[in-house]
């Protein structure tokens, strides 16, 4: 059930996304990595709404508890990370990093991740599905921003749906009440928004346009992660000019 609702999830923004931004007209094609500024530009401002009204004041509120809660907060949300981490990392042939991340999610499985009992030892580096199709040379297709969700391109957004879908840790837990699962994402949205609170916030009040920063901070992060999956190294290049808005 939870995957069969994570892939109406996924086909809902989709549609809602694709739909919108057929009509999008060129005079508006501020980028050719944004065909669809128009309608990216709307649902940018309704996720800021959101984040006006949800995210802001929850991530404020978890920013007001005690350091050492924050912080198990943040292990907890990386641990139920660890098995797509494990599993993408064995696709793009990282045996070392597939080994630390299962390594990681096994040991801090005594407790949940909110303690971290590997602290000190070395860490597993993130990977997704959408960095597994960059590897194989999938396309990034078109910058979009989905409801809820926030910034993709066609290609992170495939990936996040094939990770909400794939991820074994609904699997390895399967004796968690749903409830327990399904709460884990909104607890991931707050915990980032907390962690990058005054990042975000200087994006949201101190930008002239906060949509064109946005997108460029999103390319500037997807870069980092690519850098060792894409073997063009001119695909990299290309994302240098979303940096200057």
């Amino acid at each position: 059930m939870r995957k069969i609702l994570a892939v109406k999830i996924l086909l809902t923004c989709s549609f809602f996304m694709f739909s919108g931004c057929s009509s999008a007209p060129d005079s508006i094609q501020a980028h050719e990595k944004d065909p669809f500024e128009e309608t990216n530009r709307s649902v940018f401002a309704f996720n800021l709404a959101v984040d006006d009204y949800v995210l802001e004041p929850a991530a404020k509120g978890l920013r007001a508890l005690p350091q050492p809660v924050q912080t198990s907060l943040r292990q907890h949300v990386q641990w139920t990370s660890m098995p797509s981490t494990a599993l993408n990392s064995t696709l793009q042939g990282k045996a070392e990093n597939a080994a630390l991340a299962g390594l990681n999610f096994a040991i801090n499985g005594l407790t949940l991740g909110f303690v971290d009992l590997m602290e000190g030892e070395e860490q597993p580096e993130p990977e997704d599905f959408g960095q597994t199709l960059a590897g194989l040379g999938v396309g990034e297709g078109p910058y979009l921003v989905v409801p809820m969700v926030g910034s993709h391109t066609g290609r992170s957004l495939a990936g996040w749906g094939v990770d909400l879908v794939t991820n074994p840790f609904g699997t390895l837990t399967a004796r968690t009440p749903d409830s327990v699962v399904l709460a884990s994402v909104p607890v991931s949205a707050v915990s980032a928004r907390a962690t990058y609170f005054d990042t975000i916030n200087d994006v949201k009040y101190n930008s002239v346009d906060p949509y064109a920063r946005a997108r460029s901070a999103f390319y500037q992060q997807r870069t980092g992660l690519l850098r060792d999956n894409l073997s063009d190294q001119d695909e990299d290049d290309a994302f240098d000019s979303f940096f200057s808005d």
